[in-house]
């Protein structure tokens, strides 16, 4: 008799068998408070794979004692949906649907009535945030929780549970002399590391006893990866190669790596946001460009849809990839915000203060600012940080030939007060 994956096996029936998110769930949490009373809200549950999502539907629907019913987004309608919304008028029921990020805005609004008079309660899991993908209307009927990655302490009770509670496992002697090539390869995903745990025993389950090390496990790994791959664990692996790609100006492993995405189904407009945020983050002001195309791409696409997408996405990709780099202005939002987090918030300067009443100017609001414009070349040298932090530079253009124009400019402007 086959049996079932490891991951499901162990599924928590009961919040206290849940493993993380202590935040949501633990003693005292929001949470959990709402589900010991019985009163839950219609909610999304964000976050990335395998950390609990689905989970915490089941022990909900358990707790509460209702009708449970669930919709992939993936492969159903509307009619499902009305389906599902008939049977809860007979008995208030507990709906959840993963990947929600990937319903239409038909298929949400076909919700809307159902959630809003409390037909049904509502469970949404999703791993992209659902105030790009889930529509107004039925975000606001909605609480968002976010459920985060999985770290090492979790993952190692996950490994202890599974080898003191799985019938299986408990059979077997088995030694955990390493566990760091598990860890890597789980990347904080539940359901991935109890997989790829049960095919590594399964595998050396002649050996007695069962030692697992990081060889052994890469191997395995490598060797049998579509094993424990049925349920899409790569979409995060081969998105990374695609932007990797990208980033380092392939534009051959970028369009493979699009290939491999279109071709399991990935959702267009997943893939054409990552792109708008590399264009950016990667290239910048080395080709503003980029932002442009990759924006319009986005439109574009949700415009056209699937097959004739990709064709678009492909023009965007080899572009981003063949455009030169420059990772500048990621890296002057990211010191910004830590001198923000440094120095908290630090009074603006009185000259570069909003004056709109005669109180505020007497006060000395907008005394004796420059208006840029009324100077030679548009520009009048003056401080716009605060007093305790001016001078920093948090912008160093880039090395490349748009952004060294850039550095020219700014060098001849500000010469006596930035090293540009």
């Amino acid at each position: 008799m086959m049996r079932a994956p490891l991951a499901e096996r162990l599924r928590p029936a009961v919040l206290d068998d849940l493993v993380g998110q202590e935040h949501l769930t633990g003693s005292g949490s929001i949470l959990r408070k709402a589900i010991q009373a019985g009163k839950v809200p219609s909610m999304i549950l964000w976050g990335p794979p395998g950390v609990g999502k689905t989970t915490i539907a089941n022990i909900i629907a358990n707790t509460l004692q209702v009708p449970f019913y669930t919709l992939s987004a993936i492969s159903s309608g509307v009619k499902d949906i009305r389906e599902v919304i008939e049977l809860a008028k007979h008995k208030h029921s507990v709906l959840f649907i993963d990947e929600i990020h990937r319903f239409n805005k038909g298929q949400q609004d076909a919700l809307l009535g159902a959630v809003e008079k409390g037909i049904v309660t509502l469970i949404g899991a999703t791993t992209e945030n659902p105030s790009f993908e889930v529509n107004a209307a039925l975000l606001s009927r909605c609480q968002v929780y976010v459920l985060k990655a999985l770290g090492k302490p979790e993952l190692e009770q996950l490994l202890q549970q599974a080898m003191a509670k799985d019938e299986w496992l408990a059979e077997k002697t088995i030694e955990l002399q390493q566990t760091e090539a598990l860890f890597n390869i789980a990347g904080g995903d539940a359901r991935k590391l109890l997989n790829l745990f049960e095919l590594v025993v399964d595998t050396l389950q002649e050996e007695h006893p069962v030692v697992i090390t990081n060889e052994k496990v890469m191997e395995i790994a490598q060797q049998r990866v579509a094993i424990y791959d049925k349920a899409g664990e790569q979409h995060y692996d081969i998105i990374s190669a695609f932007i990797k790609s990208i980033r380092g100006s392939d534009p051959n492993g970028a369009v493979y790596w699009l290939a491999r995405m279109l071709e399991g189904g990935e959702d267009v407009k997943f893939i054409a946001r990552r792109m708008v945020i590399l264009a950016s983050e990667d290239i910048g002001n080395a080709n503003p460009n980029a932002l442009l195309l990759a924006t319009s791409t986005f439109t574009a696409v949700n415009l056209i849809g699937h097959p004739e997408g990709r064709i678009i996405l492909s023009q965007c990709a080899t572009y981003l990839a063949s455009s030169p780099k420059s990772n500048a202005s990621y890296m002057a939002i990211g010191m910004a915000q830590n001198m923000v987090s440094q120095t908290g918030d630090l009074s603006v300067p009185l000259h570069i203060r909003n004056a709109p009443t005669k109180l505020m100017k007497q006060q000395g609001y907008g005394k004796d600012y420059k208006y840029s414009h009324d100077f030679s070349n548009n520009f009048a040298p003056q401080e716009y940080l605060p007093e305790e932090i001016a001078g920093t530079k948090f912008y160093e253009p880039g090395k490349n030939a748009r952004e060294d124009e850039l550095r020219k400019y700014l060098k001849a402007l500000w010469k006596e007060k930035y090293n540009y």
